[in-house]
């Protein structure tokens, strides 16, 4: 299993935080030790493009996921084998929705990797249902890794004097506001 961690942006982040939790999480799912994740850490410009193409919506989202091979979770039986897809997360807005949420960006990011691999896995929140089941499930999850993973977690920061890249986007793009999370193609 490997997980392939980019990071485009200013941002201080370990890439090994979330390669282990897209293991641990593909894992927890049942999604074979042959599978290929990657994730990669955007700029706002960058991902407002993503989602204007893919979803066409305007502005930066948090998360996008985009499935490669639509693996699904194992069943106890058997496990799903192949690239699970690609997982774009925008530091920018998991830091303005962590301010909101009362976490930390890191958590944020963490949070969102979680909610792209259910995506990828073909889990989805259209329906209160199936907003109450994946939601629910990605929560699970997390709070299952923190306990299991005994060790904190490194923050996520800006170097100091870092421009706010989103605050520029909007200045830019006045009328497009940072949406919530963005879904998945």
């Amino acid at each position: 299993m490997s997980v392939d961690v980019t990071n485009e942006t200013v941002w201080r982040i370990d890439p090994e935080v979330f390669s282990q939790l897209g293991v641990w999480v593909m894992s927890q799912m049942r999604v074979s030790i042959q599978s290929d994740l990657t994730i990669l850490f955007v700029d706002p410009d960058p991902i407002a493009q993503l989602h204007e193409r893919w979803m066409n919506l305007e502005g930066p989202t948090d998360v996008m996921s985009f499935p490669m091979d639509e693996l699904r979770p194992g069943d106890g039986s058997a496990e799903m084998e192949g690239v699970l897809g690609d997982i774009v997360i925008c530091p920018w807005v998991a830091a303005q929705q962590a301010l909101a949420a009362g976490h930390s960006t890191m958590q944020e990011m963490m949070l969102l990797t979680i909610h792209g691999i259910l995506h990828l896995l073909g889990y989805d929140h259209v329906t209160p249902e199936q907003e109450q089941q994946m939601f629910g499930l990605q929560r699970q999850l997390l709070l299952t890794y923190f306990a299991v993973r005994q060790k904190d977690v490194p923050a996520a920061t800006l170097p100091a004097g870092s421009q706010n890249l989103l605050a520029q986007y909007d200045a830019k793009h006045p009328g497009e506001h940072a949406a919530g999370h963005g879904g998945h193609q």
